[in-house]
């Protein structure tokens, strides 16, 4: 297989089968090299053509709480009063660009994930997600 940037659906699954092949190889050879190459070159077409869109603000507080065997009370020095943690998780008050910076900062949580325009309670009535400064 010649090496050549990926550009249909065709050329994707020719470089994963060579991939597969060269999935043993040692690294400095020339297979080892060309494994690499082709690794990178199917990294960038399916970041371009299968995107993997962010996750829910909220969501991404809570598996992350999940993961981590935190509970609401963790979550206080970020958020704020216990009242506070319990209103954002259950979607009655937005987070604030104050909370996403400590969460971003404390628990590094990506503040790409948590700017995402999320659904609350308040606008779910309406039908339309909450845009947040």
């Amino acid at each position: 297989m010649e090496i050549k940037p990926i550009k249909t659906e065709t050329d994707y699954q020719a470089a994963l089968k060579e991939i597969e092949r060269l999935f043993a190889a040692v690294p400095d050879t020339p297979e080892g090299d060309r494994l690499e190459v082709l690794t990178t070159l199917v990294e960038a077409y399916e970041e371009q053509h299968y995107r993997i869109p962010l996750p829910d603000p909220i969501e991404a507080i809570l598996y992350h709480m999940e993961s981590r065997g935190l509970t609401r009370c963790d979550l206080e020095p970020f958020i704020g009063s216990r009242a506070r943690v319990s209103e954002v998780l259950n979607r009655k008050r937005p987070l604030t660009m104050t909370m996403i910076r400590k969460l971003s900062k404390g628990l590094r949580i990506s503040a790409e994930v948590l700017i995402q325009p999320y659904r609350s309670m308040k606008n779910a009535a309406l039908g339309r997600k909450r845009y947040r400064p």
